[in-house]
């Protein structure tokens, strides 16, 4: 039977990707099946060559697909994901390697916020921020240098802690955790003060990791974290949920 054939052109490759998807989700084809091939799909389907080519080359771009040349095209195993990133304490990742962990700080200090810096924090212009600028290092080999800007409002006494015998996060933490988190990373090069602080040549890439935080009371913290590349990665690990005895697993 012909599927497609009252389609308007310009929906057909839709179909057709509709037409795989509602199989998947049904569980005709199951993670890592083999799909029908084109011929078969333009056979059932009633498209052309073109219109499933389209369809197909989509769903693989979308990571749906993937397709083995002289094999055929399979269904791409779900991945679990989870979040990039978690505001951890570098101190305790770094002694969890077995290493040591040091601390310097280079400023710490309030100043009055530009517009622009005391919009984030909900402030009016001119209005006291606190700032702090620390470099971390492992074994004595700079890996991180922390940027970070603290709302007075969160951390009244955040000019009066000793950075070297605690992290700021851990600081922070203690607290109050955060109710939302923002994370957003770059592939960067420093300037030549970072370059100067972490140890690097001005040719080493690095990994720029800009983050905010809010509390229920309003923005707390806004922070960027550089690290020079051949020394830092990012991951993150995932447990799926185990349905209990008795419970069909969730297709949602």
């Amino acid at each position: 039977m012909n599927h497609l054939a009252a389609e308007k052109p310009q929906h057909l490759y839709e179909r057709v990707k509709q037409y795989l998807l509602d199989r998947m989700a049904s569980g005709q084809l199951p993670d890592g099946s083999r799909i029908p091939s084109e011929y078969e799909l333009m056979e059932t389907l009633g498209a052309s060559r073109m219109t499933v080519h389209r369809a197909l080359r989509e769903m693989s771009a979308e990571g749906l697909l993937h397709r083995v040349q002289g094999v055929g095209t399979f269904v791409r195993k779900a991945e679990p994901r989870s979040a990039l990133l978690e505001i951890f304490d570098i101190s305790e990742d770094i002694l969890r390697r077995g290493h040591l962990h040091q601390s310097r700080v280079l400023r710490l200090e309030a100043f009055a916020a530009d517009r622009d810096l005391a919009a984030q924090f909900s402030r009016r212009a001119g209005a006291k921020i606190f700032y702090s600028l620390i470099v971390h290092a492992e074994n004595n080999l700079p890996v991180q240098l922390e940027e970070r800007f603290v709302s007075p409002r969160f951390a009244p006494d955040y000019l009066k802690q000793d950075f070297t015998l605690q992290t700021t996060n851990r600081y922070l933490q203690n607290i109050a955790a955060p109710s939302e988190v923002e994370h957003i990373v770059h592939a960067v090069t420093a300037d030549a003060q970072a370059q100067a602080y972490l140890e690097i040549s001005p040719a080493e890439p690095c990994l720029l990791v800009e983050r905010r935080t809010w509390t229920e009371a309003g923005p707390a913290t806004r922070s960027r974290l550089l690290h020079p590349g051949h020394r830092y990665s990012l991951g993150s690990r995932y447990q799926p949920a185990q349905p209990r005895r008795g419970q069909m697993p969730s297709r949602d």
